[in-house]
């Protein structure tokens, strides 16, 4: 008796975990779909960003990612431009260099040849976008094995004002890690914004506190937000950009 009681009662707080889960994954998605309307809203009168043929969640970004995207592109004005990961957010980046910001230069690393190839026969991105391949290596970091691009250090070494870190593929721990080497190198006086997807995630959040433990170690001043739908994507941002974070 006192078994069947045990397995009944195991059972009963499995079943609790389950509607648990089915009751965020619910306001999840809730959020997804409030996200979307503002999205939608926030792009109104851009014909040539409603028309973007734009694949938006699963492997790509999701609505909440895709809104804040397109708010610092057009509030900010980001004059250099690099982005961690090709992909969907790429055609927004290169719409609004076609189209908006004239003058900006758009730097992209992606991990894969082929999925580059197969991009650019599908979509043409702006003259002022530039894809450099580094290829997919695995990596130790605090012991543990993580995804990074080869010699990502050694290639990027300028600055810039905008980083969207969405690449390489994620790891279980300290996820997205090569931009920690860029960070490192940030002084007191360097105005930037960090876009950081995947946040949700608990390797690209142990990054993301990497990256803000570096900072207040340097005394850089920032500000951080979060912003969640079914996904969920952070931001850093220095004194010059801070209304990002409350978007």
């Amino acid at each position: 008796m006192i078994e069947k009681l045990k397995k009944y009662l195991k059972q009963v707080e499995a079943n609790q975990h389950l509607i648990i889960n089915e009751i965020e994954s619910s306001k999840k998605q809730t959020k997804e779909v409030e996200w979307a309307a503002i999205y939608h809203d926030s792009i109104r009168g851009k014909k040539w960003l409603e028309e973007l043929p734009l694949n938006i969640g699963r492997w790509a970004g999701n609505y909440s990612f895709f809104y804040v995207l397109n708010r610092i592109l057009n509030d900010y004005q980001p004059k250099k431009i690099l982005e961690l990961g090709l992909g969907e957010s790429s055609k927004v980046i290169s719409a609004y260099l076609d189209n908006y910001l004239i003058e900006s230069t758009h730097l992209i690393i992606e991990q894969d040849e082929n999925w580059a190839t197969a991009f650019n026969q599908k979509f043409t991105l702006s003259k002022n976008s530039t894809i450099k391949v580094l290829p997919l290596e695995q990596q130790e970091v605090n012991s543990f094995k993580v995804n990074g691009y080869t010699n990502f250090a050694e290639e990027i070494s300028e600055t810039f004002d905008f980083y969207l870190v969405d690449g390489p593929f994620g790891s279980e721990h300290f996820s997205r890690y090569d931009i920690i080497s860029l960070v490192k190198k940030f002084t007191p006086i360097q105005q930037f914004i960090i876009l950081f997807d995947d946040t949700n995630r608990k390797g690209e959040f142990e990054t993301c506190k990497e990256i803000k433990s570096i900072l207040e170690q340097n005394k850089i001043n920032f500000y951080e937000g979060y912003y969640e739908g079914v996904k969920g994507s952070t931001i850093i941002a220095t004194e010059r950009y801070k209304y990002a974070t409350s978007l």
